[in-house]
């Protein structure tokens, strides 16, 4: 046996040799082996992204070419360094970091030196670019904004980053991404599929023809363009009201959650953030410590809901069944409570106060009463925070909406284990967490999510996940959004908490506000604003919140507003919902004293105070 051993291994070596070779040349020579061939070149065809417009079809977004330098470092040959610095018009350091950066990424790979060359740069460098061995230019798209708002909407694209690079491995090095807004949401809708070329290269690294006649290449795919629900004029409008100020605005359309309007002020120009100068630009608008334009004030600032949380409250006591429509109480200005003798101050006027009342001026004690009732209607006060919780997020709030939004945060609503983990020496109940009943305590909201709750207000107990997309060519959108989201109160107690939303307009904190024409309900709101200088907490300016829909029947929008440092509710808030709504429901706005006051105003004062280094505090 032994004899033959030494054959059996030749043989064997062979035929698994033979086997091998037939394998490679014959059974895996399709596209997944000549993506890994060091003979093969691959070239990529970059697809149209797609467009995207308005909801009446106005183009907000088109394309526009621009051209990247692409380099491989193996085959850079010894070059003049100055004259292609100077072509290029960068400098020796930057020339030298481009190249390691390519080298990091791969020796024998193309990939980006330098992107976004304008069309004058292009034409000049094209003439020299054989001169330069190892660089070749590639054309691609870039975005050209066809208009100068919604830029936290809109969002931009930049390159990938090397988390990008690690999860999808379609990207390459160099790649362009949706990186926020409508750009990252439907990023692969609008980014289409890149076609590629094979390149067959010589035993000299020659490119010598197509790979197999072409067989594997493919074409590119251009992207898809979109609709998305945004009234690009009425954007446009609230941008300008919401100039010099800081805050956010978000309007709904209640019977379809579609997104009307979604401001974040102050905001910036879309365009800044292509071309050349988009590094530069971002690094600007990111290292503004103060008024944050990057930092989407409607979708992301969280803070308390101040007196229009007080509509939920009463929904829930409703409810509860511990308050009716007709039930009395007395306010004398001041709500007085618990062991210590602790005062809530309102400033409702005084006097009696029924529901609708106590709507329309807004007064503390009345919801305070509310409030101590849902809770103390159980022995159990953790018990009962569970159930007024559940009540209070059936309206979106204290979750992600679960929207098509590329940011967003869950806001803070407490419940009973919330209170247990935070009181765990004494037995609290609900004078301990009174400051709740007023949208103030650990109630904490995003503009979109008051913007969401007044439309299930509006809509007598349900609403739609609210959206940004209304149509995507060839494409159905997600049947969430159709889908009806039911608030836990029953349909009954919605109007007589409507009729007194209506009476803030006729006769209450909002009276001074009114639209000829507009049958409007709202509430006013204040948040207390609190930050730390020098460690010492601080009272600031407080924030100016209003909420409202319109009409009163048939409702076609609904609308949150919030203007950070702008004192009371109707002040600047109100104003521009009020506004807002005009504009929407009659295209035109009436109210001329109104606009030019908020236009006129600027609050950019108030944001300077917390960094002068003098602690205040605002006395009422």
């Amino acid at each position: 046996m032994r004899k033959y051993l030494l054959l059996i291994l030749v043989i064997g070596s062979g035929i698994c040799l033979i086997w091998r070779l037939f394998f490679l040349q014959v059974l895996d020579s399709g596209a997944n082996t000549i993506e890994n061939d060091n003979a093969i070149r691959k070239i990529y065809q970059y697809p149209k992204r797609g467009y995207i417009y308005d909801r009446d079809g106005k183009l907000l977004v088109a394309n526009q070419p621009t051209y990247d330098v692409m380099v491989i470092p193996n085959e850079v040959e010894t070059l003049d360094t100055l004259t292609f610095c100077t072509l290029l018009k960068i400098d020796k350091t930057e020339f030298l970091k481009y190249l390691n950066r390519a080298k990091r990424y791969s020796p024998r790979l193309p990939s980006l030196f330098l992107s976004h060359l304008s069309k004058e740069d292009y034409a000049f460098l094209s003439e020299q670019m054989r001169k330069f061995k190892g660089f070749y230019i590639r054309k691609r798209a870039a975005r050209d904004y066809q208009t100068d708002i919604g830029a936290n909407v809109l969002g931009y694209i930049a390159e990938v980053n090397p988390d990008n690079l690690y999860k999808d491995d379609y990207y390459k090095f160099g790649d362009l991404i949706g990186k926020l807004g409508i750009e990252k949401s439907y990023e692969e809708q609008l980014r289409g599929v890149k076609g590629v070329n094979y390149i067959q290269k010589d035993i000299y690294n020659r490119d010598i023809g197509p790979y197999k006649a072409g067989q594997f290449d493919t074409l590119s795919v251009p992207g898809k363009d979109i609709k998305i629900t945004i009234d690009a004029e009425l954007q446009a409008y609230g941008e300008r009201l919401m100039q010099n100020k800081m805050g956010g605005i978000v309007a709904i359309e209640p019977n379809t959650g579609e997104l009307l309007s979604l401001v974040s002020a102050p905001s910036y120009n879309p365009g800044l953030l292509v071309g050349r100068d988009r590094s530069k630009n971002y690094m600007k608008l990111y290292q503004d410590s103060i008024y944050k334009p990057l930092f989407d004030k409607a979708l992301i600032r969280m803070h308390p809901p101040g007196s229009p949380f007080k509509i939920l409250v009463a929904l829930t006591a409703l409810q509860e069944e511990v308050i009716s429509e007709n039930d009395l109480i007395y306010c004398d200005g001041n709500y007085t409570y618990g062991k210590k003798r602790r005062v809530m101050k309102c400033h409702c006027g005084g006097g009696y106060r029924n529901l609708n009342t106590g709507i329309s001026n807004s007064c503390n004690s009345y919801f305070a009463i509310a409030f101590r009732k849902t809770i103390g209607k159980y022995e159990n006060a953790s018990k009962a925070m569970d159930i007024w919780s559940a009540q209070i997020q059936s309206f979106g709030l204290g979750n992600f909406l679960g929207n098509d939004l590329s940011v967003g945060k869950k806001g803070n609503v407490p419940d009973g284990s919330y209170y247990d983990k935070w009181y765990p020496d004494f037995r609290w109940g609900a004078t301990t967490i009174l400051s709740n009943a007023i949208g103030q305590g650990e109630i904490l909201v995003t503009p979109i999510q008051l913007a969401n709750m007044t439309a299930a207000i509006a809509n007598r107990g349900y609403y739609y996940t609210p959206h940004i997309i209304k149509s995507i060519d060839g494409e159905v959108i997600d049947p969430n959004f159709k889908t009806k989201k039911e608030t836990s109160i029953d349909a009954v107690y919605y109007e007589p908490i409507i009729e007194g939303m209506h009476s803030v307009y006729k006769t209450g904190t909002a009276n001074l506000l009114r639209v000829p024409g507009i049958d409007i309900c709202g509430k006013t709101g204040t948040a207390e604003n609190f930050t730390k200088i020098d460690g010492i907490k601080t009272q600031l300016t407080d924030h100016s919140i209003f909420i409202a829909f319109a009409p009163k029947e048939n409702p076609k929008i609904a609308i949150s507003v919030l203007v950070e440092n702008g004192y009371y509710g109707a002040r600047w808030a109100g104003r521009i919902a009020s506004l807002m709504i005009e504009k929407y429901l009659k295209g035109q706005v009436t109210l001329k004293k109104t606009e030019q006051l908020v236009l006129n105003k600027s609050l950019e004062s108030e944001y300077l105070k917390p960094y002068s280094g003098k602690p205040f505090k605002i006395n009422e």
